[in-house]
């Protein structure tokens, strides 16, 4: 009896100091890795972006639909263009809550979440400055970026991208506009520094769409005696959050004729508030909102500073639904917006991740000149990184590009596409393979059948595809490219003139190299070659014979 009692009470006493011990372990803190840097909490939903960070998805969604940009501890600001589920690291913090006898942890609360979001902005955002608008330090510092390291060099335009394209898109040419500018693109493309617009074809300095209700500042005359542009901005986001189809419809034509004419306005309205507004409009299912909608954040992108802030606002997704199902003006504004965005070198990769190449490309066949434009564009621009030639290579763009060189539709544009392509190998060999070089030299041959653009383009390809390929001189010789180089040499323009000259200089060169090899037909007729054959001949029988 004693004995067993002794048991027993050493069999209590361990259970107590057992269950002492468990709270200790569960009040263990979690690992840093482990709490989401917004909200500081044990990550529910853990999503990884582009630099490698982990936040939970609830965190970014509600920074999104606030269109906010945080700056974390270390000082960077993340992206939050592309997120993908962190699998590793959600399961290691349920091991981890497993271990410590910790509570698994619970979906957050959106509006938990975003009074901490709200939190931040204040935080972040400085005295009001004496411009007008509040500016985040965030975009402060994207603006002293952009004009400490300007990625282009801005001209007058040549080409005229107004209300309308006349004739065919590659040769139309018409007086020049003083609010539209040019771009040449020297360090990223080496091999097409050709002058390209910069402004979508879908943004028109006057005039408006014709889905538009026409309505002038004397129709709002609260928004006309507001000086502040803050009190303006706080008009136009009550109309556009309205539940009337109407209201929102005014606050939309009223915002992208501000947008259109005052280019000041840009900038200042491009807040958190507002793309929060305008976000929710683009998905709407009435033609004429969503298409002023677009409309107006094809003006917004038109400022530099406003480009990045846009994509990471997640306007992407939505352009490419619109330019998937939208209506045919939508659809218009659409691609104008993601070439517009496009411009910038920091949103190029982002845009491709998501998806926009396989749209652009369908849409290089839209009926309307103007997506066209803005389609082929836009995939120029895309195209200027490797990650995207590769991608557009994988979804079979060359033959689809090449097709379109020999029907004609949109020649010149799409040609400064496939020297890009190109410029990587895999785009290189898709083309050789795809006879690129008999159809580039067909297209120069009949000269008079296309305009000087198309002519330069095509010789800027044929020099892509030229540089370090062994194989370009064969096939140029098949489709007997010399004498249509040295015409082009000859009364081409400078550029073409140029490239034209580098091609058969490198033709020659190759030609010296392979005649310093041996001469096979002189070879032949002395005999040489067929004694040497037959002294090889019986060396490998002698050799052979010994084995045995």
């Amino acid at each position: 009896m004693g004995g067993n009692g002794k048991h027993r009470w050493i069999f209590s006493f361990y259970q107590r100091s057992n269950s002492s011990s468990s709270p200790k372990k569960s009040k263990t803190q979690p690992p840093h890795e482990f709490l989401c840097p917004i909200s500081g909490s044990l990550m529910f939903d853990p999503v990884v972006i582009p630099s490698g960070q982990s936040f939970d998805r609830i965190s970014i969604q509600v920074c999104r639909d606030l269109g906010f940009t945080p700056t974390l501890q270390d000082g960077s600001t993340p992206d939050f263009s592309t997120i993908i589920p962190n699998l590793a690291i959600k399961t290691t913090i349920l091991a981890w809550c497993r271990d410590h006898h910790a509570q698994d942890p619970a979906p957050p609360d959106y509006s938990s979440v975003e009074k901490i979001v709200l939190s931040k902005i204040q935080e972040q955002t400085p005295s009001r400055l004496t411009s007008g608008p509040d500016i985040r330090v965030s975009e402060r510092e994207l603006l002293k970026a952009v004009a400490e390291n300007p990625p282009v060099l801005f001209s007058h335009a040549v080409t005229e991208i107004g209300s309308s394209v006349n004739g065919r898109l590659l040769c139309s040419t018409s007086t020049s506009s003083s609010s539209d500018e040019s771009v040449i693109v020297t360090a990223s493309s080496p091999y097409t520094p050709l002058p390209l617009s910069t402004r979508p074809a879908c943004f028109s300095g006057s005039g408006s769409s014709s889905s538009s209700t026409e309505i002038t500042l004397s129709e709002a005359p609260n928004l006309k005696s507001q000086s502040s542009s803050s009190l303006e901005e706080q008009e136009l986001v009550l109309k556009l959050k309205s539940s009337d189809i109407f209201e929102q419809e005014t606050g939309l034509v009223l915002l992208r004729k501000i947008t259109r004419t005052k280019e000041e306005a840009r900038v200042s309205l491009c807040s958190p508030r507002l793309l929060s507004a305008l976000r929710s409009l683009i998905t709407s299912r009435y033609s004429v909102v969503q298409t002023n909608a677009i409309a107006s954040l094809v003006n917004l992108s038109l400022e530099k500073s406003n480009k990045v802030v846009i994509v990471r606002s997640g306007f992407v997704p939505l352009l490419i639904d619109a330019l998937k199902a939208g209506s045919s003006e939508a659809q218009e504004h659409a691609a104008g917006a993601l070439f517009s965005l496009a411009l910038e070198d920091e949103n190029k990769m982002a845009i491709g991740v998501l998806g926009a190449l396989q749209p652009l490309l369908h849409a290089l066949r839209s009926v309307s000149e103007r997506t066209q434009h803005d389609s082929a564009l836009a995939l120029y621009h895309l195209s200027l990184i490797q990650s995207n030639r590769v991608k557009l290579v994988k979804l079979g763009a060359v033959l689809t590009l090449l097709s379109m060189v020999k029907s004609g539709d949109s020649a010149s544009r799409v040609l400064l596409v496939l020297c890009n392509l190109a410029a990587c190998p895999e785009g290189k060999s898709a083309m050789l393979d795809a006879n690129a070089v008999a159809i580039l030299v067909g297209m120069l041959r009949e000269s008079e059948l296309v305009c000087k653009a198309t002519r330069e383009n095509c010789v800027a390809a044929l020099f892509a595809l030229s540089h370090g390929s062994m194989r370009f001189k064969g096939l140029a010789k098949e489709a007997r490219a010399v004498e249509v180089l040295r015409e082009v040499e000859e009364r081409g323009s400078e550029r073409a003139k140029d490239k034209a000259k580098r091609i058969l200089q490198m033709m020659r060169d190759r030609k010296e190299d392979e005649d310093d090899e041996i001469d096979w037909e002189a070879a032949l007729e002395s005999g040489g070659l067929s004694r040497t054959r037959n002294r090889v001949g019986k060396d490998d029988f002698a050799a052979n014979s010994t084995d045995f």
